[in-house]
């Protein structure tokens, strides 16, 4: 077998006999491929290292992710044998190119995504799934424009099990009956934001489709009368109910039976369900790991007691309700080993009861109790003391909580991997504390005002595996810290070199020195450094070339950051998707470069004094695959109507803003940016 792929191997190259890598059989280099499949730019590097490595990679690539739909013949030429096709950076894909990708992998095609593509019709629809018998997984999400016609292509998927068709709010419940019957192996389908498929779609599912495992039925205009045959489904283990304002108590009291196999159970936004609700539609069910009742009606008594039923459950989720003392007593007493709990937004939280909740409940792996604004020392005491397992703790906005309480969190819960301390008092003991957590990946400290270098510089030395850092607004912070992170401190450690986002944003103390630490960072795929005034197109430099897996940017009210700033980036960040440009001092030619960069897909361009429309006409052009532009609104007369209709065309969208120059330089105060909305203007 092995000297038969030697000969395979040396029949691939014409100079066989002097490349010494044709010693290696296909299975030998194959495996080495399938080690560098999270690496793009190693495989490239490796199919272009000999014309052997090069056939070889195109028959081994199975996952294809192109970047715009005129690649697209290209790739089909090169790469036979792909599974799974993702066409998210596409925004502009029509019946043609459905055609063309169904003709050439018809025989290997398993998935494919279109939930960012648009332009198709059920003509193409049709043509890919008559041809690609072999599709198990498609998701058309946001498809606004596709209706029943789509749907009905859609069944010809005979042996689909994974459909995704959130926000097709044209397709109604004969579409969905169409599906039905069409696509009897389904597993999961995602319905969320359907507004025109009501009971009877959702029943036809439940009857014609027996396989369902997974079902989002969120937003829908559904009632009890639907559930009644989806409580019947034997394998259903995930039913999403989120916003579903017609199933209320009275409903669901008339439901005869429980599903036995529900394993997670999501009624968020059900205002409408309390308790008796609840009780029915679970009665019986003693598989349910995860329910989440988020936004809901008050956790009483009753309620909680309900939860006593489900001996396994493990995650329980109740952000922004209503907690009283009771419904605390109450989850005290389960006997479940929860290892979830989230009491985010919720009023009610005290001292007192969330100390009880994790004495009861120590085997805690994750607990969130963002803007309990309640809780004091007493409930860090009692976590730490208790929940020693903890590999996540979320406590935004904890105002009452001391700078003493945080020396406990690394003191005892040396197994956290993430910490949102946002808000909080934590200093830098704390933080020193905190350094003993070696495992810790993600660490948000926005508007900690009493943090400086000497803290962070522990964490620099510690915390190696550090992935994602929020500074936002820490205004004690310096370079030096900085220089911690990125750099490393030379008698303590080497700093985090995993680290892949990082927020310094609304920073004066921060220059050009804090990128040149951070473009050692070569993993960095996130920096947002909005409002720094001091970062100048010299450090902007140094992270292009130093940070190549670069996705996100923004640079907003930089004002020091020029063309010279964007010129590298054009050259080094071919991975850079989503920048934000507002404000600074780029002009038509910094744009017109950046430009360049293949993967580009959303720019905010707001208030650069430098622009032209000539300039930023030129730029929109050379940017084929943008799917998102902010601009001002004064710049929409000033472009000519055709090159706003060809940029509509291939899949942009341009949202026009009237916003006046503003001269502060934080105009939203202290809301955090990272993290949240990496989009905002």
């Amino acid at each position: 077998m092995i000297s038969c792929n030697k000969k395979k191997m040396q029949a691939f190259s014409a100079d066989s006999s002097s490349n010494p890598f044709d010693n290696l059989t296909e299975e030998i280099v194959w495996k080495i491929l399938d080690l560098l499949d999270d690496d793009p730019s190693a495989t490239k590097s490796f199919s272009l290292t000999c014309k052997t490595f090069y056939f070889i990679e195109s028959r081994h690539r199975k996952t294809l992710k192109p970047l715009r739909t005129e690649l697209l013949p290209r790739t089909l030429r090169r790469y036979p044998f792909v599974s799974h096709l993702d066409l998210s950076f596409c925004p502009r894909v029509d019946d043609n190119s459905l055609n063309l990708i169904s003709s050439t992998w018809k025989a290997t095609l398993l998935s494919i995504n279109l939930s960012r593509s648009r332009f198709f019709t059920n003509v193409g629809l049709s043509c890919l799934f008559v041809n690609c018998t072999g599709l198990v997984e498609v998701d058309l999400s946001n498809g606004t424009e596709l209706t029943d016609l789509a749907a009905s292509a859609i069944a010809e998927a005979k042996n689909l099990e994974r459909l995704r068709l959130a926000r097709c709010k044209l397709i109604t419940d004969m579409g969905i009956g169409c599906i039905a019957v069409g696509c009897r192996k389904l597993r999961l389908l995602c319905l969320k934001w359907c507004l025109r498929v009501g009971d009877l779609g959702v029943e036809l599912i439940a009857l014609k489709c027996k396989q369902i495992r997974s079902l989002d039925l969120s937003y829908l205009p559904i009632t009890e009368k639907c559930l009644k045959s989806v409580l019947q489904l034997q394998h259903l283990e995930d039913l999403v109910l989120e916003g579903c304002h017609g199933i209320d108590d009275a409903g669901l009291s008339t439901l005869e039976q429980s599903c036995k196999s529900l394993k997670m159970l999501n009624l968020s936004n059900c205002q409408n369900v309390t308790h008796t609700g609840l009780s029915s539609l679970t009665n019986g069910n003693e598989q349910l790991q995860k329910i989440i009742l988020a936004y809901g009606s008050a956790v009483t008594y009753d309620l909680a007691k309900c939860l006593h039923t489900f001996s396994k459950l493990q995650s329980i989720k109740l952000d922004g309700c209503m907690v009283t003392w009771s419904g605390i007593k109450a989850m005290a007493s389960m006997h479940a080993s929860v290892k979830e709990l989230s009491l985010s937004k919720c009023l009610g939280v005290t001292d007192e009861g969330l100390s009880l909740l994790v004495q009861s409940h120590k085997e805690l792996k994750k607990l969130d109790i963002t803007c309990c604004r309640k809780i004091t020392y007493t409930s860090i005491d009692s976590i730490t003391s208790s929940c020693t397992f903890l590999t996540s703790l979320r406590m935004e906005s904890c105002s009452l909580v001391p700078k003493e309480a945080f020396i406990l969190i690394g003191a005892h819960c040396m197994h956290l991997e993430e910490l949102d301390a946002t808000d909080n008092e934590i200093d830098d003991e704390g933080l020193k504390s905190i350094s003993r957590c070696l495992k810790l990946s993600i660490l948000k400290l926005g508007i900690c005002t009493n943090i400086s270098d000497e803290g962070l510089a522990k964490i620099g030395s510690c915390c190696s595996m550090l992935k994602e850092l929020d500074l936002y607004r820490c205004t004690a912070i310096s370079d030096a810290g900085i220089a911690a992170i990125g750099d490393g401190c030379p008698a303590l450690g080497d700093g985090c070199p995993a680290l892949e986002m990082i927020n310094i944003a609304y920073n004066d103390k921060i220059t050009d020195n804090s990128l040149i630490s951070l473009s050692k960072c070569s993993m960095l795929k996130a920096l947002e450094i909005r409002g720094c005034p001091s970062v100048s197109s010299i450090g902007l430099s140094a992270i292009a070339v130093g940070c190549k897996q670069l996705t996100v940017l923004d640079i907003k009210k930089c004002f020091n950051i020029t063309d010279n700033g964007m010129l590298p980036l054009a050259q080094f960040s071919q991975n850079l998707k989503q920048i934000n440009l507002s404000y600074c001092s780029v002009t038509d030619v910094g744009l017109v470069a950046l430009a360049s960069i293949n993967r580009l897909q959303n720019m905010t361009i707001l208030h650069l004094a430098g622009l032209t429309p000539n300039g930023l006409a030129a730029a929109l052009l050379a940017c084929r695959g943008l799917t998102k532009v902010k601009l001002h609104a004064s710049f929409r007369p000033l472009l000519p109507r055709s090159i706003l209709g060809y940029m509509e065309a291939h899949g942009c969208v341009f949202h026009w803003r009237d916003k006046a120059f503003q001269n502060e330089m934080d105009p939203k105060g202290w809301k955090l940016h990272f993290g949240r909305n990496s989009e905002v203007p």
